[in-house]
Parts: structure tokens; sequence; C-alpha cells
């Protein structure tokens, strides 16, 4: 089985401030290490129940974060940005059995997670279909247009709630829990365990119960902190202001979807 995997930190165990996951600052490489070890315990949950081929995206930040060394030898890693519309899931395609998220966190508009956002700190909001979008959704739906099931998330709780209302049968595993601008997070070591064990249970199920359908028709709404952004997205060809801050884009195919966040998000 071949299964892909993207990485994010803000829902990882422990991280509560926007310093812990900059590079530059004294706590990140503790938090880096933690980002590292829960995808490596993933991979491991994942090849116990038979995965022989795994591919990690590093998807915070500089997409440098994993330390490559401390993961299972059957895994390839792709670090950096493409700079294509696929973003935190460049590289998936057709030809994986699942998917699965680790260090994920709660949607811009939310208050599951202190560093609750969309893509970037940019936005107050982003909705697809009416629905506040989290870069779980988003990526999700990239999944599904490449018809690979998303079996397995872990981050935050509100951020697992959300994604199993989204896919019922997902394995959702909660490290922490925001609290305002505090979060309580498990120990490591139990965070750790926990996704282990919820991949190895994530893909010893019916992995097709997990394969999100795309819907006919795509509307996203983006709420920017300040009008010139939603100005400046307006140009997007096929793209409107809708009010002084906000900009909305209508598509049948989900890659123009990703096309329009690439250029104006």
């Amino acid at each position: 089985m071949k299964l892909y995997l993207s990485a994010d930190i803000e829902g990882t165990a422990g991280v509560v401030k926007w310093s812990e996951t900059e590079p530059e600052d004294q706590y990140y490489p503790y938090f880096a290490n933690e980002m590292t070890q829960e995808v490596r315990c993933a991979c491991e949950g994942a090849m116990e129940a038979g995965v022989n081929e795994i591919l990690v995206k590093d998807a915070h930040h500089t997409a440098t974060n994993i330390n490559p060394e401390k993961l299972p030898e059957i895994v390839k890693i792709m670090r950096g940005w493409t700079r294509g519309p696929q973003e935190m899931m460049a590289g998936v395609d057709g030809g994986f059995d699942a998917a699965a998220m680790v260090g994920y966190h709660s949607a811009s508009g939310t208050n599951g997670n202190p560093l609750a956002h969309t893509m970037n700190t940019q936005n107050e909001s982003v909705t697809l279909n009416g629905r506040l979008a989290s870069e779980f959704m988003i990526n999700a739906y990239t999944a599904a247009y490449y018809k690979v099931p998303v079996v397995f998330v872990s981050g935050d709780r509100s951020l697992c709630e959300s994604a199993k209302k989204l896919i019922p049968s997902i394995t959702a595993v909660p490290v922490s829990e925001g609290i305002g601008n505090a979060s309580v997070s498990l120990h490591p070591a139990a965070a750790q365990g926990a996704i282990r064990k919820g991949m190895l249970q994530a893909m010893q199920g019916d992995l097709s119960e997990c394969l999100l359908k795309l819907p006919e028709s795509f509307e996203v709404s983006i709420l920017f902190h300040v009008h010139d952004k939603a100005y400046y997205a307006s140009y997007y060809p096929g793209a409107r202001s809708d009010g002084l801050k906000t900009v909305t884009f209508h598509a049948s195919d989900y890659f123009e979807v990703l096309r329009f966040l690439l250029f104006v998000l």
C-alpha cells in the first residue's frame, strides 16, 4: 500500500505561540522535533498496517521542519515548496491508496486553536460552498480530486471534530484543545502513541469509506483583514468583489479553485 502524508505544525502537541513555529525562535527546535516525532509515529502505524511506501510533505512555513533522518527508511520526503496549486498536498496523485494529515489546526474564523488560520494570517475567514474552510478541508478536497481517501488526521480537538463532520469515517486524533489564547495538550509521548495507534486503525479499515465526494460546483469566498487585498484579488480572472474586504470565485473544476487560492490567498 502507498500512503501520502501532509504535515503541519500548529496542530502539533504543545504549540501555542506563533513564535514557536518560526525557525528563529529559541523553542522552535523542540517543536520541530515534536512535529518530526508525530510524523514518525504516523508512519510507523501505517507500516504496521502493511503500508510499504510513504511520501511525506513537509507543509509548514519553510517546508524544512522535519528531520528526515528520524523517519523510517521507507519514507520519501518532499521539502520546500513547488509553488504549484497543490501547495500542502504537492506530489499527491491517483497512485496513492490513502492520505493522512498530521499536526493540522482549526480554520480562520474559529476559536479551536490560538493559532487558527487558513493558509496565512491575512484573512479573517475562507468559506467553501458556505462552510468555513480549514486547510484540512481544502486539502481533503485536493485528495478527493485525485480519488484518494483521507483516512487520518491529528491536531486540535476542534479541527478533528470538523474533519469528522466532513468525513464521518475518518480516524481523528486530537492532541490539543484550544481555550481562548491558551491550549491544553497531551504529553508528547501520549500524543505520539495515540497517533501511531490511530494510523494503524485507519489503515486497517475500509479506506473507501473515507473517499470524499466532490461537489458539482464550488463557491469560494475570502474575507480579508484589509480592503486592498480584496481589491487586488478581485482582478483574478473570474473573481469578483463582494463587499469592501471580500472576494468571491465560482468554478466547476476544483483544480481551478486551487489555482485561484494559489494566486490570491
